[in-house]
């Protein structure tokens, strides 16, 4: 359901190889979330960094919400950068298993096209 990958270098170094990563594989970055900012910013103090970074590859999310439109729920596929025990990771909900829940005949195929392309992204970024 969700695939972890535990990553060498600093937040800002993965990140970077993350967005470089999400490029080469045709995808974008439709936006970064800083979690950790935005709940300071609402008065929480939370001491972990996350950013959640929003991925698409347009032609890919057009054949899926061609499917169903109630999967546009679960998109962007968002993978989130974090530190956690001192270690810096990646992780993300792996799109066959996100996709299986609404049960669309015929996306199963692209559902795992689009997850190899997030796996080899998070495995890219971690510098392993």
């Amino acid at each position: 359901m969700v695939y972890e990958r535990e990553a060498y270098g600093d937040m800002e170094t993965v990140g970077k190889r993350l967005e470089d990563a999400v490029k080469a594989r045709k995808f974008g970055v439709i936006s970064v979330l800083d979690l950790q900012a935005k709940m300071k910013e609402k008065g929480v103090d939370f001491d972990n960094p996350c950013r959640i970074y929003e991925v698409c590859n347009p032609l890919k999310a057009k054949q899926v919400l061609e499917g169903d439109m109630r999967i546009s729920t679960a998109l962007p596929c968002r993978i989130s950068l974090y530190s956690e025990g001192g270690r810096v990771k990646l992780a993300t909900l792996l799109p066959t298993a996100t996709l299986g829940f609404f049960g669309v005949p015929g996306l199963e195929q692209l559902a795992q096209e689009v997850e190899q392309e997030i796996k080899a992204m998070l495995d890219a970024a971690s510098g392993a």
